[in-house]
């Protein structure tokens, strides 16, 4: 049965990369994003021949089991293809994409992803990531070794531990089927959006209920208005709903949308395991899965980084602890050049320091008893002295005292 329901499609270069290697399809049961993988020459190559080969899956079919096998099929032949073409143009060496692609059978969504590309799906208010980032922060995140936010500005986050190559014709994929119902939304991404956009503001432009076009240019919008540094692909795939139903002709974006001049090769009646014996080592791309000695190397990595932070945060707060140290100390030394002259129980007293206590710490000490008695004293000069009275120098201070002990004989 052909879907009901409706989509949306858009890609856009973004605010740095000088052209998109990014590739989208919306068609009227097929659904795929694919990201080229960045800064590798042929990026939009490898994208482009994804899609290629996957458009020949937009149809009906008979069960979710023949879509499951179809993708499975169709990925591994672009796989393939990416070899062939490489056979013919050895400068595209290393190229590859990340494949995230959707077909809807009936009431079923049938999912094959590799790479880090996503799909969401949001239902009742809620934002729901479905797909598995196959990137290398994210197994240091699935073994605890950092969290899902640290993951998000994490330096290796762009480690690409699964991607559709040209070095491999049986990629590994995940594959799985989902129910699905009237009223849910379907958001299929490269990581320009998913990477700048998080969850909460993405969920809040896919609940707004607008159609799938609008809300895939709100979405574009946020990734631009944060800088966009890749190139930003969405799909977006409402089931039933109000807007309009597919047209019948599909949408095709991104690198995919423009020919690339490369001769993909022509497609093959089945699945096959060739793998073209030819390899240039020199040109081997970075963002296969790494050897496992590469992977302690980059755990090891982090925990030296991890260690550094921590050094350093220990290091800033001691310079801090000092600093505040120095302060009060130089501070105590400057009040320990100040005199007043007070009471204490029964006599004048000249006092060292300022009259002001920090909580329970006094920063003042007597230093000199000068005899005289309180009740020797006339009221208003007793209230006075209680209340005490500050002095510049110590010398200010007798002078003070003097003229107290003048009061004293005067009026005892």
């Amino acid at each position: 049965m052909v879907f009901q329901g409706s989509s949306a499609a858009i890609s856009h270069t973004g605010k740095v990369r000088s052209n998109n290697q990014d590739s989208g399809y919306a068609g009227s049961n097929l659904f795929v994003v694919a990201d080229g993988m960045g800064g590798h020459a042929g990026g939009d190559v490898a994208s482009s021949i994804a899609i290629t080969r996957l458009q020949a899956l937009d149809r009906p079919y008979d069960s979710t089991a023949d879509a499951e096998r179809a993708l499975r099929d169709a990925i591994s032949d672009a796989a393939v293809d990416l070899a062939e073409t490489v056979e013919v143009r050895p400068e595209l060496a290393g190229m590859g994409t990340t494949v995230s692609a959707l077909i809807m059978v009936d009431e079923y969504a049938v999912i094959a992803h590799i790479g880090d590309s996503r799909i969401y799906l949001y239902r009742d208010d809620a934002l729901t990531q479905i797909t598995t980032d196959h990137t290398f922060v994210q197994r240091l995140v699935d073994s605890g070794r950092i969290t899902p936010e640290e993951a998000r500005y994490h330096p290796r986050r762009s480690v690409l531990m699964r991607v559709l190559g040209d070095m491999d014709t049986d990629p590994e994929l995940d594959t799985f089927i989902m129910p699905t119902q009237p009223g849910d939304r379907w958001l299929l991404c490269s990581d320009g959006l998913s990477g700048v956009v998080d969850d909460p503001h993405t969920a809040k432009a896919m609940g707004l209920g607008l159609a799938p076009g609008r809300t895939a240019d709100s979405l574009l919008k946020q990734a631009l208005d944060g800088g966009a540094p890749d190139n930003v692909t969405i799909v977006i795939v409402d089931v039933g709903g109000q807007h309009p139903l597919f047209s019948g002709t599909p949408t095709i974006v991104g690198s995919a949308s423009n020919p690339t001049g490369v001769d993909v090769p022509a497609a093959r009646p089945g699945r096959t395991s060739w793998l073209h014996p030819n390899r240039q080592a020199a040109n081997e791309p970075t963002h296969f899965e790494p050897a496992a000695e590469f992977l302690e190397e980059l755990i090891e990595e982090d925990r030296r980084r991890a260690r550094r932070r921590r050094v350093g945060w220990i290091v800033g707060v001691a310079l801090v602890l000092v600093l505040i140290a120095g302060a009060a100390w130089l501070g105590y030394q400057w009040t320990q050049t100040r005199y007043f002259v007070g009471a204490d129980e029964d006599t004048v007293v000249i006092y060292q320091g300022v009259q002001q206590n920090i909580g329970p710490i006094s920063l003042s000490t007597p230093y000199e008893d000068t005899e005289i008695p309180l009740d020797s004293l006339s009221e208003f000069a007793r209230a006075t002295v209680e209340g005490t009275i500050s002095a510049n120098s110590l010398t200010h201070a007798r002078q003070i005292v003097s003229g107290i002990s003048d009061l004293s004989g005067g009026g005892g």
